[in-house]
């Protein structure tokens, strides 16, 4: 970035997250999306968030070497959208915000692994890989017009449907497979494993009066487990006196 724009910077970044790394949750997106956002605001760069976003990509790709981008976008851009490589992503229009639950299974893993792990996958069984695609694809968009029309139970259903085609090219595990099915017995509607799979953590949503208590139970089986409201807003940076 420095030397895109002829820049010389002495910089020292201080980062504080409460978003535990490996965990599937976009972190080091995060965080390269906030250190480019603040860096061009420290230069008076002026970069709008699809800058930010294709600057943010090049740490990412250091860091995991050939990511979607799907959660740089979500960083800068908030809110919920629908993404495809290459292609400008679409926003998820909600009538109300809702809640989910995040729970971290406390194994970490490398994104960059599990990104190779799947091109092994795609590479060895080409046809049925395309067939998996098309079908993740089109529950992507299902998940979106149960999230719009605020349909948390549907939305549940697709979720625990993609969770096991995830399953299915190997990006899973027992741990996360367990999780699923215990937050599925409390009566949550759904679950799915985040981010690459192989660790990391698992998203659910259940009906409000039971999110509480699968919280709970979830924490003493010493799972770090909260709730998250969405949509949210984008990056922000700014310049204290």
């Amino acid at each position: 970035m420095s030397r895109e724009f002829t820049l010389k910077p002495t910089v020292k970044v201080s980062i504080k997250s409460t978003v535990p790394g490996g965990a599937g949750l976009g972190s080091s997106a995060a965080t390269m999306v906030a250190v480019a956002s603040a860096f061009s605001r420290l230069n008076s760069l002026g970069l709008g968030v699809e800058e930010i976003v294709r600057c943010s990509m090049v740490g990412e790709q250091r860091v995991h070497g050939n990511p979607s981008g799907i959660d740089p976008a979500v960083c800068a851009h908030g809110g919920v959208l629908l993404f495809k490589t290459g292609s400008p992503p679409k926003r998820v229009r909600m009538s109300n915000p809702v809640s989910v639950i995040i729970s971290y299974s406390g194994m970490e893993r490398s994104t960059k692994g599990q990104i190779s792990h799947v091109a092994r996958t795609r590479e060895k069984f080409p046809r049925y890989f395309a067939l998996l695609v098309d079908a993740v694809s089109g529950l992507s968009l299902t998940a979106s017009e149960m999230l719009g029309a605020g349909n948390m139970r549907g939305l549940g259903g697709v979720l625990t449907l993609n969770h096991a085609i995830l399953g299915s090219v190997g990006v899973s595990n027992q741990k996360l497979d367990t999780m699923v099915e215990y937050i599925g017995s409390m009566g949550g509607y759904g679950a799915k494993l985040t981010g690459a799979g192989g660790g990391g953590s698992v998203l659910a949503v259940a009906p409000e009066a039971k999110e509480k208590r699968i919280v709970s139970r979830l924490s003493a089986r010493g799972f770090e487990t909260f709730r998250a409201r969405i949509p949210v807003e984008g990056v922000k940076s700014w310049l204290e006196q």
